[in-house]
């Protein structure tokens, strides 16, 4: 049985913080890792944590550019009516099991991305020309713990456990880089498809990129 100096008496108080971000190396897919601290004071013992991670872009904390206002035209709408169009972006959600600690930990948070264009929070990401993402993490889930007689009782976490980290555009985009270096991907339904490839069969074009120049004027 742990020492008593370590039993919770009552489900420990969690403060979440991240420390860091950046590209997760190797990975078959792109992705973040955030380095995340976890205290739950007073050398408590913590069993174990089920932890739900949602992470949210505060994009109204961000000052963009104009060239990003004009990128972000079909999401927000004209610059002027920002005030009521722009809004938080739900980005990525994420479940793991936190092992046993005392006091607090560091874990690694894992968060695949995509480069799926028609998920609203890539779209925004691919807009912007550089600084910063305001991100918000919002946990959920259940704390284990034991208690002074070193029984386990489980506790969900309250809504008010949550953080705040500025991501820099520049790891966002060297994540992605890592997989898709210099290029972004676009989704078709199969009949849309078929009728640009036999578009371009006809026009005799060498690659997807001069049959979009063409199809644009710039070809």
């Amino acid at each position: 049985m742990p020492a008593p100096s370590t039993i919770a008496r009552t489900a420990p108080d969690l403060a979440f913080t991240v420390i860091e971000a950046g590209p997760l190396t190797p990975a078959a897919v792109p992705t973040l890792r955030f380095g995340l601290g976890i205290d739950a004071g007073d050398g408590a013992l913590v069993r174990s944590i089920m932890l739900q991670t949602q992470v949210q872009i505060a994009a109204r904390r961000r000052r963009h550019e104009p060239g990003e206002q004009e990128r972000l035209f079909d999401l927000f709408g004209q610059p002027e009516g920002w005030g009521t169009t722009l809004r938080t972006l739900p980005w990525l959600r994420h479940t793991q099991v936190v092992p046993q600690f005392s006091g607090a930990t560091t874990i690694d948070l894992e968060v695949p991305c995509t480069y799926d264009f028609d998920v609203t929070a890539t779209r925004y990401l691919q807009s912007l020309d550089g600084g910063e993402i305001p991100l918000e993490l919002l946990f959920s889930g259940t704390v284990f713990y034991s208690t002074e007689a070193g029984l386990l009782q489980a506790a969900q976490l309250p809504s008010t456990c949550e953080a705040d980290y500025r991501l820099p555009v520049a790891v966002w985009r060297e994540t992605m880089d890592r997989h898709f270096p210099g290029a972004v991907w676009l989704r078709l339904d199969r009949e849309t498809f078929a009728r640009l490839h036999a578009y371009r069969s006809r026009e005799a074009l060498l690659s997807w990129e001069a049959t979009l120049d063409r199809l644009l004027g710039h070809g």
